[in-house]
């Protein structure tokens, strides 16, 4: 069975991380790795959702974290049994699969119990009891099915209700005598060519007439059974055999065991293990939100890898990846940052190149590996290249970007100089978005030096908007800062009309003391000509966290 693979960027992603994930994904399908998925780490920002719903791609699932769950560890589709599905063929199922237990669900899919053969040796004890009468809850419908029987008569055949079978194996008298203690109405008989008793039992009108070894009724009989509304029906089965069948026809949802809780695909392993060691089987079914069984998780799959690997784009240090990434094998890692401390038990594939945009890097894997590029898809990836290098503006801009972007351009139609204006005007939708969610956008962790600092960036047409938010921006960056016990968190809000930025920064008091930007208030700095987070802040920064040290 095929892992799934998930094809994913960094935690708060900008449009070249969800975009480099989503482009390299259909190339990985048009390849035929059909189990390659793409995902998320966070939220669309304004300029990204413009993007995606622009040129009408859709948009990766968004997961918030990669802690192990109980989906991570289920392989391939469950296998299930309608709760009106009779015990007989509900065993049947489990023998021919070779199944251990058995989800019963109702006609929508959703979980109702399990079946487990300790719940079904328990029934057999419980109803096979010589000290007590035993009463079976079946339906006319259910006996027809399992005893592979002919109907000759139906009446009220879909009602599931408790009833006695009596075997007309004694003398007329005798069993006369006995059917007179039942209530004959609710009685299921078991007969075989007992021809003089079979007008006695339509008389008394009791609820079904089981002719075994393929008897059928005797002449003249038929409408009297119609008149009583008595159904008759005819198994090929001997008598005996007949008779333990009926037990067995009783729907499986009547011995199903309703102890055995459902757990939904995203509780954690960590939260599941108590109740799955309790569990008959040590296994437990696992349901999506609707309640529906996607499969069933069994304690000794916790010992197997999880069904999920990775494909990292956009980063490769583990504190800017999704909560949880240790835990699963990565296979890939794309990327244009500098290296961080991420290190494999195996080798793995490395693309690391010195360019402007991870979507520049994913369309001349297009190219070198000669797979067409869909229209959508390739303007997606312009507008990648174009978010990330600030319309072919930025620092981090190399000939190779501007080349690319060209390709992208011809194929598409797209003009550059527009779109650029296109996605500015889109970043600028971020104007009524609170504090918190601003901080949030783009904001990357970073490790230097034992210390761990965070920087978000936004891209505006009007940084002055920025400068009148002054006091809340501040306030939520401390926010995020005391929260995880970093030395600072950062904003830098970079103006793509002149190319100048705005760092807002909330630290602690021996770090403010070190930084030597031109300051415009508290806590803000003027950067002129910085633009770019990754080659041109993060290594004044770097300086200033060792100066710090």
């Amino acid at each position: 069975m095929k892992k799934n693979i998930y094809i994913i960027g960094h935690r708060n992603p900008d449009s070249d991380s969800i975009i480099s994930a989503a482009s390299y994904a259909c190339l990985k399908q048009a390849q035929g790795h059909s189990n390659c998925y793409a995902v998320r780490a966070g939220k669309l920002s304004p300029q990204t959702e413009y993007i995606f719903n622009r040129f009408g791609v859709e948009v990766p699932e968004y997961i918030p974290d990669l802690i192990p769950k109980a989906q991570h560890y289920i392989y391939g589709k469950a296998i299930t049994v309608n709760s009106d599905v009779t015990i007989w063929e509900a065993l049947e199922r489990m023998q021919k699969k070779n199944l251990r237990v058995m989800p019963v669900v109702d006609a929508d899919g959703r979980y109702k119990c399990m079946l487990n053969y300790n719940i079904f040796a328990q029934y057999v004890i419980t109803t096979i009891n010589p000290n007590k009468k035993a009463a079976f809850p079946v339906s006319v419908n259910h006996l027809v099915s399992t005893l592979r029987a002919q109907a000759i008569t139906l009446f009220d055949n879909e009602e599931v209700k408790r009833s006695p079978i009596m075997v007309a194996a004694s003398y007329n008298n005798y069993f006369k005598t006995r059917l007179e203690t039942q209530a004959a109405e609710n009685t299921l008989i078991v007969m075989g060519d007992r021809w003089d008793l079979q007008e006695y039992c339509i008389r008394k009108k009791v609820r079904a007439l089981i002719l075994s070894g393929g008897n059928t009724l005797a002449p003249g009989l038929l409408e009297l059974a119609k008149e009583n509304r008595v159904s008759v029906i005819s198994t090929p089965y001997d008598t005996s055999f007949t008779s333990m069948l009926v037990m067995y026809s009783a729907p499986v949802s009547q011995i199903g065991d309703t102890s055995v809780p459902l757990v939904n695909k995203t509780d954690t392993i960590k939260k599941i293990r108590a109740p799955l060691a309790k569990a008959p089987s040590r296994c437990l079914p696992v349901g999506d939100d609707e309640g529906r069984v996607i499969g069933v998780l069994f304690e000794n799959d916790l010992i197997e890898e999880p069904n999920v690997e990775i494909i990292m784009v956009d980063h490769n240090e583990p504190a800017q990846a999704i909560e949880g990434i240790e835990n699963y094998k990565i296979l890939e890692v794309i990327d244009h940052h500098r290296l961080g401390n991420l290190s494999t038990k195996y080798p793995i594939t490395f693309i690391n190149k010195v360019v402007g945009a991870t979507c520049t890097i994913i369309t001349n894997l297009y190219r070198e590996q000669l797979v067409p590029i869909e229209k959508n898809i390739a303007s997606i990836l312009l507008c990648g290249i174009l978010a990330d290098t600030l319309s072919l503006q930025s620092a981090t801009t190399t000939d190779v970007d501007r080349e690319t972007a060209d390709y992208l351009a011809a194929i598409t139609g797209l003009n550059i100089a527009q779109l650029s204006q296109d996605i500015r005007q889109a970043s600028n939708s971020t104007r009524g978005m609170a504090a918190g969610d601003l901080i949030a956008l783009d904001m990357k962790s970073y490790k230097d030096k034992g210390v761990e600092y965070s920087v978000s960036q936004i891209e505006t047409t009007t940084p002055d908007e920025m400068v009148f938010r002054t006091a809340e921006l501040i306030e939520a960056l401390e926010t995020e800062r005391a929260k995880k016990d970093m030395l600072f968190c950062a904003l830098l809000v970079t103006d793509v009309t002149v190319l100048d930025s705005l760092l807002f920064v909330a630290a602690k008091r021996d770090f403010l003391l070190h930084i030597n930007f031109p300051k415009l208030e508290e806590g803000v700095y003027l950067l002129k000509e910085i633009v770019s987070r990754k080659k041109q802040l993060i290594p004044l920064l770097s300086e200033l966290v060792e100066e710090a040290g």
